[in-house]
């Protein structure tokens, strides 16, 4: 069956020329964005149950612009002044870049990651005498963790915000050729939204080990994966999937 409609479980990307804004160019489809999860912050009260003082910390690792901005949020909520000692390590570039958005970039501390967690390594063990906090969701994958403490380093997680299913129930009636999936969260909120969800002909593209797993586990039926060494993305695995069912 032709594809003619994708529907992206993901928010719209802002930049303009984006890969799907390619896709929808070369391939003529129509393609909708539509986050099948979101992130919720939590209150101050319900981080200080968890024993975390922002002063005992000098230094906060960030793994998403997410913890970003929920950091400098219950900062705030907790008046606590962020001193200008305090030391930035972030996981990639883009999100340090973000961090531009709470402070003046030039006077900060920051250290900065290629783009997997573990590219941060070689930058805590240079200061491994600091205090690190580690702001995160209530779903982190393990590997963090079990980084962190082998590095044998004096940190501590702090849970300040979670990740919530949306509602989709105006989706009830909608039909799209191919659905789009980055994660198990993805998988999670369809099924919960839709107890009731027949794949019949629509495709599934999954990105990742993990989304793969989730959605073989929930009985969904793969016809689109990434990332592969001929399709290191999501929209070029699209592609091809289309250039070859729409000939």
């Amino acid at each position: 069956m032709k594809v003619k409609t994708i529907l992206v479980s993901q928010p719209e990307p802002k930049m303009e020329n984006s890969p799907y804004s390619k896709l929808i160019d070369k391939e003529k489809v129509k393609v909708d964005f539509r986050p099948f999860i979101h992130v919720e912050g939590v209150d101050a009260k319900t981080v200080r149950q968890q024993k975390i003082d922002l002063n005992d910390f000098t230094a906060i690792i960030l793994t998403s612009r997410n913890a970003v901005d929920h950091f400098f949020r219950i900062a705030d909520e907790m008046r606590f002044k962020v001193p200008d000692s305090m030391k930035y390590f972030c996981q990639s570039e883009a999100v340090a870049y973000y961090l531009q958005k709470y402070v003046v970039y030039r006077k900060r501390k920051i250290y900065v990651g290629k783009r997997l967690f573990t590219d941060l390594v070689p930058l805590i063990k240079k200061y491994k005498d600091e205090k690190f906090l580690l702001p995160s969701s209530d779903v982190l994958k393990q590997d963090v963790p079990d980084t962190l403490d082998s590095l044998s380093i004096n940190w501590k997680r702090a849970i300040f915000y979670k990740t919530v299913i949306s509602d989709l129930s105006d989706l009830r009636n909608v039909y799209y050729d191919i659905l789009v999936f980055f994660s198990p969260s993805g998988i999670e909120s369809l099924l919960q939204n839709f107890p009731d969800f027949d794949q019949k002909e629509t495709r599934i593209a999954v990105f990742g080990n993990s989304t793969v797993d989730a959605a073989t586990g929930a009985g969904l039926r793969i016809d689109i994966k990434a990332p592969t060494p001929e399709t290191p993305s999501m929209t070029m695995a699209l592609q091809k999937y289309i250039m070859s069912v729409n000939k």
